[in-house]
């Protein structure tokens, strides 16, 4: 139960944090953070939370991760559903904690706009085949760039949290990857690399989000369990 309720606060915090600096502090006039903010809001999230709680549960704080590590050799099969709710539960609890604070706003009136349609994108959540960023990237594209992400990903966790890795580092890696990995991906489909976080923030956006959170637990699952095949093929000293 201790794990448990780790990676729900974990998942609470990646959510609460990354996807509240892009709700609340990406786009305020003059002084918003960006995309580069946001990115590094993410990579903080995951570096701050693994420091915090990866002594007690490992600090995956994503199905994807979770899955990888199974197929890396590195994670127990009978844990992972109990991770994976834990994990759709703390994001969503994140989610809702943000999404208190942006309705509690004078100007609040959803997400919709005048045409009664909620824009991709909204309440930081994840899309393709939408012009949110001038650029529009179809599902291939999505699909490429989650899979591909996640492999990367899974890669870096792996491997710097691997028993012949430098001790003390694998969080400062692994949150400076997840800071990479947005400054990549952001404009082709709002970086999920993490379905705990998609289905949190669809949840809140509405019909259309909901409709495209198959692809971002798909792709992230895809790229993290071929990573965990791979990196367990060439691990050095393999038990």
């Amino acid at each position: 139960m201790k794990k448990l309720l780790a990676e729900f606060i974990g998942t609470f915090w990646l959510v609460l944090g990354g996807c509240g600096s892009a709700v609340l502090a990406a786009g305020v006039a003059d002084v918003g953070i960006g995309l580069v903010g946001v990115s590094l809001a993410f990579g903080l999230t995951v570096l701050t939370g693994a420091y915090a709680l990866g002594h007690i549960s490992g600090g995956h704080f994503n199905p994807a991760v979770s899955i990888g590590l199974f197929f890396g050799g590195r994670f127990e099969g009978k844990e992972l559903l109990g991770y994976i709710v834990a994990q759709v539960l703390g994001g969503a609890a994140g989610a809702g904690i943000l999404y208190l604070i942006v309705s509690s706003s004078a100007d609040f009136t959803g997400f919709a706009g005048a045409d009664g349609t909620v824009g991709a994108g909204a309440f930081a959540s994840n899309f393709y085949d939408a012009n949110v960023y001038g650029v529009n990237f179809g599902m291939v594209g999505a699909l490429v760039t989650e899979i591909v992400m996640t492999f990367m990903f899974l890669i870096v966790i792996l491997g710097a949290t691997h028993k012949n890795a430098a001790p003390g580092f694998g969080g400062m890696a692994i949150g400076l990857a997840l800071t990479l990995i947005h400054l990549i991906s952001i404009p082709v489909t709002n970086t999920s690399v993490n379905p705990a976080r998609s289905t949190a923030t669809a949840i809140f956006a509405g019909a259309d989000a909901m409709g495209q959170l198959w692809l971002f637990w798909v792709a992230p699952i895809v790229g993290a369990i071929l990573a965990g095949i791979v990196y367990k093929f060439m691990a050095p000293n393999r038990d």
